[in-house]
């Protein structure tokens, strides 16, 4: 029975110990345990898997994906990272720059500015085309001089008050249409994320004039075109007391964990410790730096239970990333199918 009992564990969960990592490697594959039948089943996977939406906003969300490999896991992670398209600025055609900002560091710059505009809209640009055309194309252009301000008291050193555009912001930014892109896109919908981000600072008689070409592209090529501002996976922590913990020992280990974690609750006049929430756990492990208390709790994750945190650039809304990253994991399985009937064809 003991045994039993060890081999589950192994097979569902990641131990953390004092000065180690246990059952890290996987164990599911077929015909290495006797008694568990490990071959794929579809019926099986689809009754086991799940995806549960714990939290969302305009620019996060985190949900559990439950049921699957940590290599499905983790190439949906890369897949949002690096195989989801956007617009980005790509050209900068600079016809003045008189700034301390170097032109190749404003063009970089620029680059980074997250771009308002959804990328299922438009194509690819063709390698080789230098002008771009409405479909694979997005012009902006920034036209800022800075000059001194007239009405500023004398004795003022605050250059807000001395100068009129002193600060070239994304705000300057403005949207030139090519062709029909007018009648597509509504004013205002093709527009950098945040107006507030600052380009470059300017003194009275300095000027940037330039033009900016945005197109379609992911973040395997550049990372300017990354979707997420960050998109990571955790496994699901399994706290688990071995034995009761009460007075002054249940406060302490309460104290051990990340807030909300561990709560202390009177029972028949002794403080009690129990587990509360341990999907709040960062597991610092700080617990065993305690003599007393290492002893009394174990720390484990969640083999198969990923806890999914992605955060949006605004671009796109994090739900629509999710849904974008899975239509292209099924692209990919779609190939690896073609190729493995075009091999048994020949």
């Amino acid at each position: 029975m003991a045994a039993a009992r060890a081999v589950e564990e192994m097979r569902s969960r990641v131990v953390l110990g004092e000065f180690g990592v246990r059952n890290v490697h996987t164990t599911d594959f077929p015909g290495n345990y006797s008694g568990y039948d490990d071959a794929w089943d579809q019926d099986r996977f689809e009754k086991s898997f799940r995806v549960d939406v714990v939290h969302m906003d305009e620019n996060s969300l985190e949900f559990d994906m439950v049921g699957i490999d940590a290599a499905i896991a983790n190439a949906f992670r890369r897949i949002l990272l690096a195989e989801v398209p956007t617009m980005a600025v790509e050209k900068v055609l600079v016809y003045n720059n008189t700034s301390i900002v170097q032109d190749e560091i404003l063009a970089h710059r620029l680059g980074l500015i997250p771009i308002h505009a959804d990328p299922r809209l438009f194509e690819y640009r063709n390698q080789g085309d230098e002008e771009g055309t409405e479909i694979d194309t997005l012009q902006f252009r920034l036209q800022v001089r800075c000059t001194r301000n007239p009405h500023a008291a004398k004795d003022s050193s605050d250059p807000n008050e001395l100068y009129v555009n002193h600060k070239v912001y994304t705000r300057h930014m403005t949207w030139v249409p090519l062709g029909n892109q007018a009648d597509l896109f509504p004013e205002g919908t093709i527009r950098p994320v945040h107006d507030d981000i600052l380009i470059a600072q300017l003194r009275p008689g300095q000027e940037i004039d330039l033009l900016m070409h945005c197109v379609k592209g992911i973040g395997k090529d550049h990372a300017k075109f990354s979707p997420v501002a960050t998109a990571s996976y955790r496994l699901l922590p399994d706290i688990t007391l071995l034995e009761p913990v009460e007075g002054e020992a249940a406060e302490e280990l309460s104290r051990c964990f990340s807030p909300g974690v561990i709560e202390v609750h009177e029972v028949q006049g002794k403080k009690v410790a129990r587990v509360a929430n341990p999907r709040l756990d960062t597991f610092s492990r700080e617990v065993f730096r305690n003599e007393k208390l290492k002893k009394v709790v174990r720390l484990a994750r969640v083999r198969d239970h990923y806890i999914f945190s992605v955060e949006s650039t605004g671009v796109l809304p994090p739900d629509v990333l999710v849904s974008e990253a899975i239509k292209v994991l099924m692209g990919k399985c779609q190939r690896f199918l073609d190729e493995l009937d075009a091999v048994q064809m020949d």
